[in-house]
């Protein structure tokens, strides 16, 4: 069968990648179109465009790219009919999703959504939008289930969060060749995960950097996103004491002793690598006055809205600067605070379900094209 995938972000690839190779083992004859990046690039099928063409950042980022994503929504219209796919696949991304899949919905098309808009957090009255044009959606977070069955009486899958695939799966770090291969020392390292958007690294990086002389037991590791080049993090690099290691984040999380992290997926894939960490978030003062608005969220990263409870700091806006990041840093770096937090992150654990969200999404979604 012809599947056409789309995945605008970061998460969205290395999600897609898995899922991509589900497909290809479930369905011999699988042929796969896709927008995404390196990951689903690798596991086979045709890239049509990578996500680091796609991915703005908040309203008024939005709003300055209209052009061009209006441009992507009519190039991807066209691509969609000539490939005339058996299933498109949605994943996250809802913004351009959405408008795509109301359109391939009145062609015809069979529409499957994996990683559910997180309507939850705002504009819940997409569920108009979702119950009309999308034929399956798949969630990943355990709340989601009764917040789309009970609240909207509309039936979901849960399949489970692949992150734990993703982690589990991973071919296990070796520590030592890993610190040679990238000249780190023998102190304990903090990483530091700014985002994979130019937008969001621009903002996070030098706040997080900002207390580098006050550890200098600790040598700080950057996260260097995929669709970034080294160049746009040079200039935040003025410190000896900073290190900068690019696709690599896996990896650099196996070996971390704490983490200062952007808001997003990288807050829940640094619990489950069972790293102590900060959550730090500043936005544009426009975009971050009309979230503030419409959000109505207790808390801003995935742990804390699993847990529904503040298990792991978060600074937000004007509470993220030098001082607060200093002093929280300090806290996790504590063995007693450590102890507890490690406790909370297993029960995290277990709340997500177990292994295999990419195989039961792939038979799903096969079961119901056949």
């Amino acid at each position: 069968m012809k599947y056409y995938i789309i995945a605008g972000e970061a998460s969205g690839d290395l999600h897609g990648s898995n899922l991509m190779k589900e497909l290809y083992r479930q369905d011999p004859g699988a042929v796969i179109r896709f927008w995404g990046g390196d990951l689903m690039q690798q596991s086979g099928g045709t890239l049509v465009k990578h996500y680091r063409d796609l991915a703005f950042m908040g309203f008024a980022e939005v709003i300055q790219n209209l052009g061009t994503i209006l441009r992507n929504i009519k190039f991807c219209k066209q691509d969609i009919s000539a490939y005339n796919p058996d299933a498109i696949i949605f994943i996250d991304y809802p913004g351009f999703n959405m408008r795509i899949a109301k359109w391939a919905k009145k062609q015809g098309y069979r529409t499957h959504y994996y990683i559910s808009p997180q309507i939850w957090a705002w504009k819940e009255n997409r569920i108009r939008a979702i119950k009309r044009d999308i034929d399956k959606l798949y969630i990943i977070l355990p709340f989601e289930k009764e917040f789309y069955e009970n609240k909207h009486d509309y039936k979901v899958e849960f399949v489970g969060h692949p992150l734990i695939d993703a982690i589990h799966n991973r071919t296990a770090t070796d520590t030592e060749a890993f610190k040679k291969a990238h000249n780190l020392d023998g102190r304990p390292v903090i990483a530091l995960l700014p985002g994979s958007r130019k937008q969001e690294i621009a903002k996070m990086l030098s706040v997080m950097l900002s207390v580098v002389d006050d550890f200098p037991d600790y040598q700080f590791v950057i996260a260097g996103a995929p669709a970034q080049e080294y160049s746009f993090y040079e200039p935040f690099i003025t410190d000896k004491n900073i290190k900068f290691i690019s696709n690599k984040t896996y990896d650099l999380l196996s070996i971390a002793h704490a983490a200062l992290v952007t808001s997003g997926t990288a807050t829940l894939e640094t619990a489950l690598f069972k790293v102590p960490e900060v959550v730090c978030y500043k936005g544009s003062p426009i975009s971050y006055q009309i979230a503030k608005r419409i959000i109505t969220l207790k808390y801003i990263s995935l742990v804390n809205l699993i847990m529904d409870s503040e298990v792991v700091k978060e600074l937000i806006q004007g509470e993220c600067n030098p001082r607060n990041i200093r002093t929280e840093l300090r806290k996790i770096l504590t063995p007693e605070y450590r102890q507890n937090l490690l406790g909370q992150y297993d029960l995290l654990e277990q709340k997500l379900g177990g292994e295999g969200a990419s195989r039961k999404t792939a038979e799903l979604i096969i079961k119901h094209l056949t």
